[in-house]
């Protein structure tokens, strides 16, 4: 399982990871960065969730509606 985990750092900016849990620990940690203003939080959080749906298969194959 994979979830976007915020945090504020030491310096007062808001940090981004991707965590990843097996069996109720964390197995691995991405960081995405760290940002101070709201417009790149948005962005870093679009880039975190971006990194999770990458992972994942697709439920239907839409490409030849795609054309």
């Amino acid at each position: 399982m994979a979830y976007i985990r915020r945090f504020k750092t030491t310096s007062g900016a808001t940090g981004v990871q991707v965590c990843y849990k097996e069996q109720g620990k964390v197995v691995k940690t991405v960081h995405v960065g760290s940002a101070s203003s709201e417009t790149a939080l948005k962005k870093l959080l679009r880039k975190a969730q971006g990194i999770i749906d990458g992972e994942k298969k697709p439920l239907f194959n839409l490409d030849k509606f795609n054309k």
